[in-house]
């Protein structure tokens, strides 16, 4: 496992060199992205907004936000899982041009795929930690807040240090999760091996 300190607009060179299990701390611009954006983008076919064009570090988050004298102040942030957005994932990589997707638990295999195919990772928070993360985060502006609302729009962020995150999908198409669950299947047997439980055993429903 080793360290990264990366900025965005992240290049191939920044994301191929990562591997499962890495740890990474980002600098640099990102924006946020939830279902409704997804589902405007690329079901109802509205365009991007203009100032996510030169980005490519996507974060899966609704963050709150408040208008504070005239300025956004960002209150809270933290990703939300991006197994939920699997449905545009390979598209988003593709038409975005992502090299980094930050989010929690995982992606499908058709979105790690075309990370592979695009040179795009997928990042995971250690802990939950929304009151630590905004003194690591500049709101820069927004888009889509008419149309979308305030936790659906598009916020385009300015990141100094924000992590860490650990590599889970990489350029490679090594998924760590994957790797995690074949570990648990194995132990599980072995567990039921030492308590003489069947291979067949199943829970008993509780009504």
């Amino acid at each position: 496992m080793t360290t990264f300190h990366l900025r965005a607009p992240l290049s191939d060179q920044d994301v191929t060199q990562l591997s499962v299990g890495d740890l990474v701390y980002l600098s640099g611009h990102a924006f946020t992205c939830r279902s409704r954006l997804h589902r405007y983008v690329f079901d109802e076919g509205h365009p991007m907004p203009e100032s996510t064009l030169c980005e490519n570090l996507l974060i899966h988050a609704g963050p709150i936000i408040v208008r504070d004298d005239g300025q956004w102040r960002l209150v809270s942030i933290m990703p939300t899982s991006s197994i939920r957005f699997e449905k545009w994932g390979a598209r988003a990589v593709d038409a975005w041009n992502l090299k980094m997707i930050i989010g929690k638990t995982t992606m499908g295999k058709e979105t790690a795929e075309m990370m592979a195919r695009k040179k795009c990772v997928h990042c995971s928070p250690q802990g939950v930690t929304p009151n630590l993360f905004i003194n690591h985060i500049n709101i820069l502006g927004v888009d889509n807040f008419d149309a979308l609302g305030s936790i659906e729009a598009t916020w385009l962020l300015e990141l100094d240090e924000l992590g860490p995150f650990i590599v889970d999908i990489d350029c490679k198409g090594n998924n760590l999760f994957d790797a995690i669950d074949q570990d648990v299947a194995k132990n599980k047997e072995r567990a039921y091996e030492i308590a003489e439980i069947p291979p067949d055993f199943t829970f008993t429903k509780l009504y």
